[in-house]
């Protein structure tokens, strides 16, 4: 029997949760079946470092021989990137099955330490659910003059989205979106779509990527292309790693164990449990069934038994959110008329 070869791509396959994504992805790939992962990152020595962490997860279950490889060099917050990965896209692909976009850019400058011992003392499990001290820049721009975090995180995904319509449709493709749980409405005002003026653009970011769902995923299920959103819960970042020391990051451990013990069921912990919504509506979810208007979330129960759940999105603002990437996305069309970046294939 012929082998049906499908192709995923996963932004962010360097971090943890993109790198538990194509880990349990590997898991899921069947005897009639090869998978292409298209690795991406801003650099090469990382990609070949990633490639080597899946074979070795996909030799455990024996998978191997059914996995390659491809890479694209993808920066988000560059939008001739942006477009250079849709070039690269177009030309290697006629069908893509598989995107995953797992942007997770902040602009953190440290922890408010007097702030994050009060939430400690004074509502431990808050502390470590929805935590207001870490501190983060205001108005950080990119070099292309947008808000850095929207367009890392938002827009320059749904750019390349938009772009590669045509391999998604043939492929009758899955999208994920990866939210937060702190991707609350009070995070995202209407008039700073850009996320230029508030102090929680990371939440912000998710906001909108809740809101681009909903906004979105009608239109792409016209064209036969699946589009969901879900959540990793709560899980150790390394991106703020630098920010702890051995007692800060031990005692951060514990208290993520005790807020799971208590009845918490987003506190995965680690980026395999966090990686199970991604994958769950990747490959097991029923379009015909599922409601797509709501949010996929990586839970656990207090043993470590992982399981899905899910939960309403407010669909406050949804109209002016998908009016605003139109038209920029528009805007940005006639701004990158023939442009392209130089992206080489890996040998």
């Amino acid at each position: 029997m012929v082998s049906r070869r499908k192709i995923a791509v996963i932004t962010g396959t360097n971090s943890n949760l993109g790198l538990n994504i194509a880990h349990r992805l590997v898991e899921q790939i069947d005897d009639n079946s090869r998978l292409t992962i298209v690795v991406t990152s801003r650099t090469l020595p990382r990609v070949k470092e990633v490639v080597g962490q899946i074979l070795e997860h996909a030799g455990k279950f024996g998978k191997a021989d059914k996995i390659d490889f491809d890479y694209l060099l993808v920066d988000f917050t560059d939008m001739v990137s942006t477009l250079g990965a849709y070039y690269e896209l177009n030309k290697r692909y006629k069908e893509i099955h598989y995107f995953f976009v797992n942007a997770a850019q902040g602009v953190y400058d440290g922890i408010d330490w007097l702030g994050a011992i009060k939430e400690v003392f004074t509502s431990p499990i808050e502390a470590v659910t929805n935590p207001s001290y870490k501190i983060q820049r205001v108005g950080v721009k990119s070099k292309d003059g947008l808000g850095l975090v929207f367009q890392a995180n938002v827009f320059g995904p749904y750019y390349l989205i938009q772009k590669i319509l045509p391999q998604l449709s043939a492929g009758r493709a899955v999208v994920v979106w990866i939210s937060s749980i702190m991707s609350d409405p009070k995070y995202l005002s209407l008039n700073d779509m850009q996320l230029l003026e508030t102090s929680a653009s990371y939440e912000g970011s998710k906001r909108l990527v809740d809101l681009v769902q909903l906004a979105t995923y009608k239109e792409m299920k016209k064209r036969g292309i699946n589009q969901y959103v879900v959540h990793p819960g709560i899980f150790i970042s390394h991106s703020f790693f630098k920010y702890l020391n051995f007692f800060t990051y031990y005692g951060m451990l514990f208290l993520f164990y005790l807020a799971r013990y208590l009845g918490s069921p987003w506190h995965n912990i680690d980026g395999y449990r966090a990686a199970n919504a991604p994958v769950y509506v990747a490959t097991l979810a029923n379009s015909n069934f599922e409601n797509q208007e709501v949010k996929f979330g990586s839970a656990t129960y207090k043993e470590g038994l992982e399981y899905i759940k899910t939960t309403p999105i407010d669909p406050t603002g949804v109209n002016d959110v998908h009016k605003y990437f139109q038209e920029l996305e528009q805007e940005w069309d006639k701004k990158l008329e023939n442009q392209i970046t130089n992206s080489r294939q890996v040998d």
